[in-house]
């Protein structure tokens, strides 16, 4: 348990950074229209750096920094597979994003659902995308407030009493005020705070840790004892290779679709700065890998969680490590790290709602400052659901959905993710196969307790693979099946939207489509 010391160092690393991104707001913001481009991607003017540190940022969540640790802790050795689904991202990441963002600026894109929409024709496909990226992240979103509650808790302070509530509701006071109507250039500036900060953090933690143990080698001798004492092993159980290699490719194709990598890609100011700032990510994975380490550590120390709440090892080694006051600062950085993915997240989200389905469906004549109006209401929405979820919901739950949220939003990959690279498909066909992968998806975790692994019969062979690989695969085969057949029957394609048509779309109309 912290002490008011804690608390207090908590409060003012919070408070503080929050006064200085508000303030470098008021100073460097340009006087401008409001407009959907500037509030959603930046005005898509993010270099390289500002697109490094955002972009790892975001995809290095709170709950990332605390759950692969809790992994390792829990599990030994399997928790490693992040690390795989992160190496993995980076060469993924170099084909798809830049392809998507040179897209998505040459037509004056904004969303997934726009690019759907613009490559394939199919307002019906463009709903279905935006859906699935609002239902996919919403969870995502939640898991941010859960790594907050992990926080509150460590220090003493139960999430579900009034004092938790009101450490939660600070929170959304800073995003309401202070990140959500910068939009995503409060966002940029909020990433080079966390960026310091978490990397700062680990190295505090790794020397603290190494004082107080013999180095790597004492930590996992002492973490793999503890380890075999229940039950479990401190490397990876044998016949495990499938499920680790279709849970890592499977977590990196899913990554690159959820609205929040999306919306940080297409706001760089070229496509030669994204490729830079993906070029970036492996010091994010290994500040990750150093995270994971500290799991181990927490074994090695003899922390011990709460049952069915591993993810509270490394803030509860935290609390340990040093004094409450320091403790209080590394804690702060955990909860800086949760609050800007929640904030790109919230803004990535609204964007589809206000964008994709408001100004789509209800008001297609709103102007681009009642969109943006649009949008940051939604934000503020979607933040306070997500707390009242979070609230509502046992972590266990909210850890579900997001299970759910990776096989859904892996299956907008076909009409969004291959959209650069082939326009074969037929966009009826590929409608398809997103409501297979998702009926199937959606069939196969739950009925199996909602575990990510389901086991696929290959003859006398049975793997274990990723649900969302699994949904992924009926997903293209549907497409590659009824495309074909869809030409030979005369259905008409729809066509891209025509290149003189891109500076409508960026006034706040709606896309111009065309039918051969």
């Amino acid at each position: 348990m912290s002490s008011i010391g804690s608390l207090a160092s908590f409060a003012l690393l919070v408070g503080g950074v929050a006064a200085a991104v508000r303030v470098a707001a008021r100073r460097s913001d340009p006087r401008e229209l409001p407009h959907p481009a500037g509030w959603t991607l930046a005005g898509r003017r993010l270099g390289p750096g500002g697109t490094a540190v955002l972009l790892g940022g975001t995809v290095y969540t709170a709950y990332t920094v605390v759950a692969v640790p809790g992994l390792t802790y829990a599990t030994g050795g399997f928790g490693l597979y992040a690390l795989a689904y992160t190496v993995l991202l980076q060469p993924v990441a170099l084909v798809v994003l830049p392809a998507l963002r040179e897209l998505a600026s040459r037509h004056g894109l904004l969303t997934a659902a726009d690019l759907a929409l613009n490559r394939h024709g199919s307002h019906a496909l463009a709903l279905a995308v935006a859906l699935t990226g609002i239902l996919a992240a919403m969870p995502y979103l939640v898991l941010q407030v859960v790594g907050l509650e992990a926080v509150l808790r460590v220090m003493g302070i139960d999430p579900q009493g009034p004092a938790g509530l009101l450490g939660l509701a600070g929170a959304f006071v800073v995003l309401a005020l202070v990140l959500l109507p910068g939009g995503l250039r409060a966002c940029a500036r909020f990433a080079r705070f966390k960026a310091v900060l978490i990397f700062g953090m680990l190295a505090v933690v790794l020397l603290m840790a190494t004082r107080r143990t013999a180095g790597p080698g004492q930590v996992f001798a002492e973490a793999g004892r503890r380890l075999s004492a229940e039950g479990l092993g401190s490397v990876a159980p044998p016949g495990s290779q499938a499920a680790y290699l279709t849970l890592a490719l499977g977590s990196a194709l899913a990554q690159l679709m959820y609205p929040q990598v999306l919306t940080v890609s297409f706001a760089a100011r070229s496509t030669d700065a994204l490729r830079r700032a993906v070029l970036s990510l492996p010091l994010w994975t290994a500040a990750l890998g150093l995270f994971a380490y500290l799991g181990f550590v927490a074994l090695a120390l003899d922390v011990r969680t709460p049952d069915g709440h591993a993810e509270l090892a490394v803030p509860m080694l935290l609390d340990r490590l040093d004094a409450p006051p320091v403790s209080g600062l590394l804690l702060g950085a955990l909860a800086i790290a949760a609050l800007l993915p929640a904030a790109v997240m919230a803004v990535g989200i609204a964007t589809l709602v206000a964008r994709n389905i408001y100004a789509e469906y209800f008001n297609p004549t709103a102007t681009p400052k009642h969109e943006v109006r649009a949008a940051g209401l939604a934000a503020v929405v979607i933040i306070t659901g997500a707390l009242a979820f979070a609230l509502a919901l046992h972590p266990q739950d909210a850890i579900n959905l997001h299970l759910l949220g990776g096989v859904w939003i892996s299956q907008t990959l076909p009409a969004v993710g291959l959209a650069p690279f082939t326009r074969w498909f037929h966009h009826r066909a590929l409608l398809a196969g997103w409501a297979v992968g998702m009926l199937a998806g959606t069939a196969l975790v739950v009925s199996g307790g909602f575990s990510s692994v389901v086991d696929v019969g290959l003859g006398l062979v049975h793997l274990p693979v990723y649900v969302a690989v699994t949904a992924l695969v009926a997903n293209l085969l549907v497409a590659l099946a009824l495309t074909p057949v869809l030409d030979r029957a005369g259905v008409p394609r729809r066509t891209e939207q025509p290149e003189e048509d891109r500076d409508v779309q960026r006034r706040g109309s709606r896309f111009a489509v065309r039918v051969d």
